[in-house]
């Protein structure tokens, strides 16, 4: 199945990657810039488990070449062997693969590299720091601390997916996308401080593009003296 993915498939291969075949059982525009497609799993769910923020990487052919994107699963359930993925409709090879998908269609898939740790004790507060790429991923987040507030700055446009916030306990701040995410550092650097003298146990979740996300980690750790257990962070896309 790993055969013909180029440099990236024969790593992964080292690595001991999981490989499915999944099944495009439906889709749906959440909006017009987002598709959700149903899959059925290939017997995934039951050979690796769940975990909130779970991903997983898809495989494609752009110019030839294979080309591998993650995704978060969305909705997983084990006893069906069924989850969702949402795409963004830019331009790519999987966005044209999410647009043109229809039932019956397969594609594979590998599991590897994905992980949670849960941070104890509880958090007693949630702090992230996400954009479009990993909204999906914060609606797992949001799912799994039901009881614990949560702070977001999101950078990017609010007519996107749907946020899975309660108003009791969430607040989404919108930052717009400046100077390559440099506006979105400022703004946490000037509010989050203020924010964690009231939060004895933070976890604080930071999955933006890959620079802002090493310049946020690192000032969160070595700046603020947040342990590194209590803070994730992964770039979800390289600016170019």
């Amino acid at each position: 199945m790993a055969q013909g993915r180029g440099w990236e498939g024969a790593v992964l291969r080292l690595m001991r990657a999981k490989d499915f075949t999944l099944t495009v059982t439906g889709g749906e525009d959440v909006t017009p810039d987002y598709r959700r497609l149903h899959l059925t799993d290939g017997g995934l769910l039951a050979a690796t488990g769940i975990h909130p923020t779970m991903w997983i990487r898809l495989w494609f052919t752009h110019a030839g070449k294979p080309h591998q994107r993650a995704f978060t699963l969305v909705d997983p359930d084990p006893a069906a062997g069924t989850f969702s993925l949402e795409f963004a409709l830019h331009e790519g090879a999987a966005a044209d693969w999410a647009r043109a998908a229809k039932p019956g269609d397969t594609i594979e898939a590998t599991v590897q590299g994905t992980g949670f740790e849960r941070p104890r004790p509880e958090p007693s507060h949630v702090f992230a720091v996400v954009d479009p790429a990993s909204l999906p991923a914060l609606n797992s987040l949001l799912d799994e601390f039901r009881s614990s507030p949560v702070t977001v700055w999101y950078e990017g446009s609010p007519d996107g997916l749907p946020f899975h916030t309660d108003p009791a306990l969430h607040e989404v701040r919108h930052v717009p996308r400046r100077d390559s995410g440099a506006h979105l550092v400022e703004r946490v650097r000037q509010e989050l401080p203020e924010l964690l003298r009231d939060a004895p146990d933070p976890y604080v979740w930071i999955t933006s593009d890959t620079a802002t996300t090493r310049t946020l980690a690192s000032y969160v750790r070595k700046d603020l003296g947040v342990p590194r257990q209590r803070v994730h962070a992964l770039g979800y896309w390289r600016a170019t």
